[in-house]
């Protein structure tokens, strides 16, 4: 999954704006979802964050379906046991008809897709940045964006190996498929532990201080997209206060 959001952040409409700007739209939408009432405040947040993930960052329809699918499905487990209760004579709706359970999924899925919002329009290393100018420690961030690259080193790992298990017809039947699989993290775990003391003796080499330069496009920020951001935020604010 992270795969995919990294991917879509990459070629995402929105990959060159400022992550201020995204942060600014995202964050604030997040803030309205947990402040507002869940009717009517999540839904206009709902309809607004998937409106600029379909129609502003031009993410695929089946794509952004995909990555809201499985954190909303633990949402939509842990509602299910508000929208019944067991009581002396079994298992029924619940007194209040459903409306927590409804409330919690509004709520989560508005919460949900204003962070998948952030994600697929703003690159892993772009927001260790964006913390590293909030504040966040040096060496924190450089960490972050280490063992970023790291996952995928070990993923290419991974490929090769089960393209080499493939071609000898190790995930033929239920049984080859499971030993196969056991070979495969046997083989990684020990590369993985080389691959990091390599990298450790390297950047101890080259004399790590906790600083890495890396070269970034310099992205300004658009004071008609915050401005725009800011009204829709108030709007939605409004109506959402007004209805309540």
């Amino acid at each position: 999954m992270s795969l995919a959001i990294d991917r879509l952040a990459q070629s995402s409409r929105w990959r060159r704006r400022s992550t201020t700007e995204k942060a600014v739209l995202a964050l604030g939408l997040l803030a309205l979802a947990l402040a507002l009432p869940p009717w009517p405040g999540a839904v206009l947040v709902l309809l607004v964050t998937w409106t600029a993930a379909l129609a502003g960052a031009r993410i695929g329809w089946r794509d952004w379906l995909r990555l809201v699918a499985a954190p909303l499905g633990f949402a939509l487990t842990g509602a299910a046991a508000l929208a019944v209760e067991i009581g002396p004579d079994g298992v029924a709706l619940a007194r209040d008809g459903g409306r927590a359970a409804l409330s919690v999924i509004l709520r989560a899925a508005a919460a949900l897709s204003c962070l998948l919002l952030l994600a697929v329009t703003t690159p892993a290393p772009d927001l260790v940045r964006g913390a590293r100018r909030l504040g966040l420690s040096p060496e924190i961030t450089e960490m972050a964006l280490l063992i970023w690259r790291f996952l995928f080193l070990l993923l290419e790992s991974a490929i090769a190996i089960r393209h080499a298990q493939e071609a000898r017809l190790g995930w033929r039947g239920f049984r080859r498929s499971i030993r196969s699989l056991g070979l495969l993290v046997a083989l990684l775990l020990p590369r993985a532990l080389d691959r990091a003391r390599r990298l450790e003796t390297g950047l101890a080499a080259r004399g790590f201080d906790g600083s890495l330069p890396m070269l970034s496009p310099r992205q300004t920020v658009s004071t008609y997209f915050i401005a725009a951001t800011l009204g829709l935020q108030a709007a939605v604010l409004g109506v959402g206060l007004w209805w309540s």
